[in-house]
């Protein structure tokens, strides 16, 4: 690990039983609220991808810490930004899927005409933890004919494996619990 990133990991900040008892989230906001953190953050994440400028044609990143990062990274490589959000966030038609997380259950929406047939897509999330999110935003490009080429995160907690749900899509995560 760099020193770069060893500076971005002592920042994020764990709380212990959030969102519910037995979870211990991992904070970035520490990370986003130092200028020059969430620089070097947002330039150690472009260097795992740096290989797929000129291939991939958008970013899709989920509500809402996907959003943090995704859309600077988006501009940087020189594709577009998708939002991902939760049912009822999104003002044109949609396609949904349910999923489950660490925590609970959820569901994604994204615009029925966001993505289309063959395009190169990289995911971007926060965090990866059960993979449940991830493989929804998978799902979802894949049913409007986008090719993910890569799911990108800032952090991944190793221990629930879940890059075990993206099958064999590229998996690049800055920082490792």
């Amino acid at each position: 690990m760099s020193a770069n990133v060893d500076r971005i990991r002592d920042a994020v900040r764990d709380v212990p039983d959030f969102p519910k008892p037995g979870i211990l989230f991992k904070d970035l906001t520490p990370v986003l609220a130092d200028p020059e953190l969430f620089a070097l953050a947002h330039a150690e994440q472009l260097a795992l991808v740096e290989d797929l400028r000129g291939r991939v044609d958008v970013l899709v990143g989920m509500e809402s810490r996907g959003f943090w990062f995704g859309p600077g990274l988006a501009r940087a490589l020189g594709a577009g930004f998708v939002p991902i959000r939760k049912p009822g966030k999104l003002p044109w038609k949609t396609n949904q899927v349910s999923y489950s997380l660490e925590y609970g259950e959820n569901a994604l929406q994204i615009h029925q005409d966001a993505v289309r047939s063959g395009q190169a897509v990289v995911i971007v999330d926060d965090l990866l933890a059960t993979g449940g999110t991830a493989n929804a935003a998978k799902t979802l490009v894949e049913t409007l004919g986008g090719k993910v080429l890569a799911c990108l995160f800032m952090v991944e907690l190793d221990f629930l494996e879940g890059r075990k749900q993206l099958g064999d899509v590229r998996v690049e995560s800055l920082i490792h619990y």
